[in-house]
């Protein structure tokens, strides 16, 4: 979907025909209302990915109730059918255990949601990754090229598998009010790895797209700088108008909205939400798009209206 002609133009600010959209459901969504969603994807097949038929997660094995252990040996737990696991198993408990780390022998060009910092976060478990970040040992950089080795592997075969003109990219580098490791470290330590990253990507003559959750501006500028063609942010998270004030024209933003008012909406609420976010944010030379993701607290009566504002407004001038 996001290597679709309305994307790379929005991407590269040349002049899209209309608001490039999406709407994703969440496997849960599914499993709760699968004929009226797959309804809803033949009313607006432009919206959805696979529009007419009902989504099959069954390799999606995250998603799954019970316990998975992925390659790094982290121990992902899930008691919901049809949401994300969380990593409850944490490999690496000490700073020995780091320097003992070998990077997976998996070769297939998985670059999972939360490939890079999340990663750490999972391996280390977040007390104590923020301990390495505060006291800064060498072991933290150890761990880091440890895990950027392994990325920039499977990044190339990940290329090399990937057809499409947009490589696709997740990890959540926020929280709900900013980063947890500040900027300075996380421009220290991070910002070369996704530098690294990117350069492959862009040196196959591929652009990227950056999906990241959380309170993200300080750092969208070292995103763009790092090669990030459009970042994909929370409206919540970050703020429309500090959206407006860093993004608008500078970087081209995939506007993720507000599904923490969703649950709570009303469908005149809804549709007031959407357009105050394209009239704020839109440009006709592009660097627009508008991401609605739905989580099963979401009335279907809302993810209806949601779906008819997304369509309206996406044709926005």
């Amino acid at each position: 979907m996001y290597s679709s002609d309305l994307y790379i133009k929005a991407m590269t600010y040349q002049k899209p025909e209309t608001i490039p959209a999406t709407v994703l459901p969440m496997p849960a969504v599914w499993d709760k209302y699968p004929e009226e969603i797959r309804e809803l994807s033949s009313r607006y097949p432009s919206l959805f990915e696979n529009p007419g038929e009902v989504l099959n997660y069954a390799g999606w094995t995250t998603y799954h109730v019970g316990t998975h252990i992925d390659e790094w040996n982290c121990v992902w737990s899930n008691i919901k059918e049809g949401q994300e696991s969380m990593v409850t198993g944490h490999p690496v408990k000490t700073r020995e255990d780091i320097l003992n780390l070998k990077i997976p022998d998996d070769r297939t060009g998985r670059m999972p949601h939360g490939f890079m910092y999340l990663r750490l976060l999972d391996l280390r478990g977040f007390e104590e990754a923020m301990i390495d970040f505060a006291e800064e040992p060498l072991e933290l950089q150890i761990l880091i090229d440890k895990v950027l080795t392994y990325n920039l592997i499977q990044i190339e075969i990940a290329i090399a598998k990937n057809k499409a003109p947009v490589q696709v990219l997740g990890d959540d580098l926020g929280m709900q009010y900013g980063l947890a490791i500040g900027h300075e470290r996380w421009v220290k330590y991070l910002k070369p790895c996704f530098t690294a990253i990117y350069k492959k990507i862009h040196d196959a003559g591929k652009l990227v797209f950056m999906h990241t959750d959380g309170c993200v501006t300080e750092i969208l500028g070292d995103l763009k700088e790092a090669g990030a063609d459009m970042v994909e942010v929370q409206y919540r998270a970050n703020g429309l108008e500090n959206l407006v004030r860093l993004c608008k024209g500078k970087i081209p933003i995939n506007l993720d909205l507000d599904r923490q008012y969703l649950p709570f909406a009303t469908p005149q609420g809804i549709e007031t939400h959407i357009r105050e976010c394209v009239e704020a944010m839109y440009l006709p030379e592009g660097g627009l798009g508008i991401f609605l993701y739905i989580g099963d607290d979401v009335p279907l009566q809302i993810i209806e209206a949601a779906a008819a504002a997304v369509e309206k407004f996406r044709f926005y001038q």
